[in-house]
């Protein structure tokens, strides 16, 4: 097998998952010099010093406008996608950010608080396109043997992005007041290396052969990323697909809805993938400071714990790269939701308990990493190959929409009104968390198949007994009889 692959995998992850975990991530050390920079420039301004509540609103523009980005860029990405091909898509996702790293680069030097909130909107613009196609060039570039570990890239390159941007945050790197510019700055150098080394490789081998009809151009992808040797059986499974599809036109996101042949596969993406924030992985995260802090760390320590729990995600991560094509998908994923949902239960009761036994916030502790460990090796990276996995061709770029459209919404609301769930119920928040994470583990048990080792039409097959009945799927079987026999005399 061709290493051109994973360096592919490599570079897509550095334009793609680590730029939206470095946003995500990196916000957090320079909050309050971002604030002083806001009341200062607003006193310049108008002379007079602006109110708190005045303060902490644009911070939370700062803040929440890039879901707003992440949310735009994700509707456009189908689009792109479809009309200039998954590498050329990539390519233009490195504009929006070139764009926002000037914008909040020179932010202070020019005295506008508006170039930080236009900059984290490029931003987000970026990260919205940028992980859309990243998933859905990676799942569409492996062969079926390494398909989820070529996808599940793209959750180590997110880890890796939060571990950056954590680690550049701290007050030895640039988490300093008179170097915050530069480190808002920091998501040109992966845009620029991107730009640099992704036009050496070729565009996805299905799109060139289904959407493009060019099955010269996928040959020669195919010989480029997967080395010399007979490739014959996986071109012939992307022929089968294309003649499944019969030349129909990419579908657009409300063809998920209407579509009955779809109805399952799309119930399975909103369900399992499209809700990943109900996971409550960012819930985690935000109590982990103060349950790190009971546990007897000083506070000026917790940013290098933090960091102890990014190495911990890009460990999981890369751990089910070894597993995902040994256990399969469905198995990581019912277990690993299972054990999330008693991790969370359990935090519930330590959390209620945590000034009861000195012992207690060290339960509390062993219990985050529990929870951040089976989210790596679980939903973190299996569901970066399942929209790929379940969906041929035509919907998938739809799917791929959907799927990040509902997911930035999500980031936005949580993000909005999260403080004042954990105002208002404390602890008690992480049952909500827990009742998803188990219903979740029963769903995938009785309903999502296995689909490990399968080409895009036998998974289509499985969702088959599921979106027809008996007598609707004979028929549909038959027409797919027929397709095949005719393309075979063909």
């Amino acid at each position: 097998m061709s290493y051109n692959l994973f360096l592919l995998a490599f570079v897509l992850g550095i334009g793609g998952g680590f730029q939206y975990g470095l946003q995500i991530s990196v916000i957090n050390s320079p909050a309050e010099y971002i604030k002083s920079f806001i009341r200062e420039t607003w006193l310049k301004r108008y002379g007079s010093s602006p109110s708190e509540d005045m303060i902490t609103l644009m911070w939370s523009f700062v803040v929440s406008i890039y879901s707003i980005g992440g949310l735009l860029g994700s509707l456009s990405a189908g689009y792109l996608s479809v009309r200039f091909g998954r590498k050329k898509a990539m390519l233009l996702a490195n504009i929006p950010s070139l764009l926002s790293a000037a914008l909040m680069g020179l932010s202070r030097l020019c005295g506008s608080f508006e170039m930080i909130i236009a900059g984290r909107l490029s931003s987000g613009v970026c990260g919205g396109i940028a992980l859309t196609i990243h998933l859905m060039y990676a799942g569409e570039c492996a062969p079926r043997k390494l398909r989820g570990v070529v996808a599940l890239t793209a959750s180590t390159a997110i880890a890796v992005g939060k571990f950056v941007g954590f680690a550049l945050g701290l007050r030895e790197l640039l988490g300093v007041d008179a170097l915050w510019p530069i480190l808002m700055a920091t998501n040109a150098l992966p845009a620029l290396i991107q730009l640099v080394t992704l036009p050496f490789f070729p565009d996805s081998p299905r799109y060139l052969l289904i959407d493009k009809k060019d099955k010269k151009g996928c040959i020669k992808a195919v010989k480029q990323l997967w080395g010399d040797g007979d490739h014959m059986a996986e071109i012939d499974d992307m022929v089968a697909e294309q003649e499944a599809i019969r030349g129909e036109k990419a579908k657009r996101v409300c063809d998920l809805f209407r579509d009955r042949a779809v109805r399952w596969q799309f119930i399975t993406l909103f369900l399992v993938c499209s809700c990943m924030q109900l996971i409550g992985a960012n819930v985690v995260y935000f109590y982990a400071y103060n349950v790190f802090m009971k546990a007897g760390i000083p506070p000026d320590q917790t940013h290098y714990v933090s960091l102890g729990v990014g190495i911990t995600e890009i460990l999981t991560t890369v751990l089910c790269g070894f597993l995902i094509e040994r256990a399969g998908r469905k198995t990581l994923l019912w277990k690993t939701y299972t054990v999330m949902a008693l991790a969370l239960g359990l935090l519930t009761v330590t959390l209620s308990l945590q000034d009861s036994f000195p012992w207690v916030p060290y339960c509390s502790v062993a219990l985050i990493f529990i929870f951040i460990m089976s989210f790596g090796i679980g939903p973190a990276a299996v569901l970066c190959t399942l929209p790929t996995e379940i969906f041929i061709q035509s919907y998938r770029p739809s799917a791929y929409v959907f799927n990040g459209a509902t997911n930035w919404i999500q980031l936005f609301i949580i993000g909005l009104f999260f403080p004042f769930i954990v105002e208002g119920l404390g602890s008690f928040c992480f049952i909500i968390f827990l009742t998803y994470c188990l219903s979740m583990a029963i769903f995938v048990f009785l309903v999502v198949p296995e689909t490990k080792g399968k080409t895009m039409l036998q998974v289509m097959e499985e969702f088959k007994r599921l979106n027809y009945r008996r007598k609707e799927r004979q028929t549909a079987l038959q027409q797919s009889n027929c397709s095949v026999v005719t393309a075979t005399r063909l």
